[in-house]
């Protein structure tokens, strides 16, 4: 626990990129600064319980690379428990910010598990969001190597998670990981066992029987990719049945999720056409390990509890990942695998999240000790 956040960042706006980002920080030696944001939902699914919202940027392993996080939590939370206290980490492309806290008709799901008691954060690695973009991602995307590889996201949630112990002076969390997330979460929890409580595996990554959606386009792998709104859309619906796309993604969400996503890289949002750019060492990784037949981690060393949590139209991480990962927890104690119907990969931003919300909240809440 000897990483320490060295910048204080007010952030009352809406999300910027890392080129933004500068005109917005205002430098402190304080380690952490609340946002002043009290934060009362607007519509009925809204949570009751005020939060509290505040954001930093912990020091990686590597010299100039920050990684930014971002914590909710009730406004009366005086007293912190590793069973009440949570990771989020997003998947190979988007950052975390823009749909695990993402309001949607009032509601975040930061929110909706803030507001039942828990002590909430997020962080978006190197290369995403609002992280320190690496250096390579200033060239053309030929120029360099993949970057941000499975091994490095892997010590950039470390360093997360030893700052939120340090802070909380707890000794454990639960680590909630979305798609290559849960392969990172999971990697992370099969290493340091004594830090973690409870495991979420969200829309899990596993051997890959078909191909994979997340693509950099042919010719020799570069150190990142672009993906255009529209792309993002149909991978989106890819695998829904046509009779069931009108109505998956209620008005207005995709566009909202869109236009928050993109707006966390000013410098591909200013190409024509915009784009986000994503690191490719997770491509990189896939090639090499599900791609290739070959596990990315042994999920006999996971040695807590673990839920594997997905939807039945995902053809991102299909069904038969989860379903052969299942099996294969023989170490972790009271595991459960949740299939949910009519959702994508990106249930978490669909009609039926409320089920995703209610599957992994019931999980967490069979770890607390009130």
């Amino acid at each position: 626990m000897n990483r320490a956040c060295s910048r204080l960042s007010f952030r009352p706006t809406a999300p910027e990129g890392a080129g933004a980002r500068e005109g917005y920080d205002m430098q402190a030696s304080a380690l952490f600064g609340v946002l002043a944001a009290v934060i009362f939902g607007s519509s009925a699914l809204a949570q009751s319980k005020a939060l509290v919202t505040e954001e930093a940027m912990v020091k990686s392993s590597d010299p100039g690379i920050e990684i930014y996080v971002r914590n909710k939590r009730p406004a009366d939370m005086t007293s912190f428990r590793p069973e009440q206290t949570i990771i989020y980490v997003h998947g190979a492309t988007y950052p975390s910010e823009t749909a695990f806290d993402l309001k949607l008709d009032g509601l975040s799901w930061m929110e909706y598990i803030a507001s039942r008691g828990y002590d909430v954060w997020l962080l978006d690695l190197r290369g995403y969001g609002r992280s320190t973009r690496p250096a390579e991602m200033a060239d053309k995307p030929d120029a360099n190597a993949p970057i941000v590889t499975g091994e490095t996201a892997v010590k950039d949630i470390g360093s997360v998670v030893d700052f939120v112990l340090q802070r909380r002076n707890i000794p454990r969390v639960n680590l909630l990981g979305w798609s290559w997330g849960t392969t990172l979460m999971a990697t992370y929890t099969t290493q340091n066992a004594s830090k973690v409580e409870r495991l979420v595996l969200y829309a899990p990554s596993w051997i890959r029987q078909t191909a994979s959606l997340v693509q950099a386009g042919p010719g020799r792998l570069g150190a990142y990719r672009t993906v255009t709104r529209e792309q993002a859309r149909e991978r989106w619906y890819t695998g829904v049945p046509e009779d069931k796309k009108g109505d998956l993604i209620p008005v207005g969400w995709f566009d909202a999720w869109a236009d928050a996503t993109f707006a966390t890289d000013p410098v591909g949002a200013a190409m024509t056409p915009p784009v986000l750019r994503a690191p490719n060492g997770v491509v990189q990784d896939g090639q090499q390990y599900s791609g290739a037949g070959k596990p990315y981690y042994d999920p006999a060393k996971i040695t807590v509890p673990t839920l594997l949590v997905h939807a039945e139209w995902d053809k991102d991480t299909p069904p038969y990942m989860a379903q052969a990962l299942f099996p294969l927890l023989t170490n972790s104690p009271g595991k459960r695998y949740v299939q949910l119907a009519e959702g994508t990969h990106t249930i978490i931003m669909e009609k039926n999240r409320l089920k995703l919300f209610e599957a992994v909240q019931a999980f967490l809440d069979e770890g607390r000790k009130d």
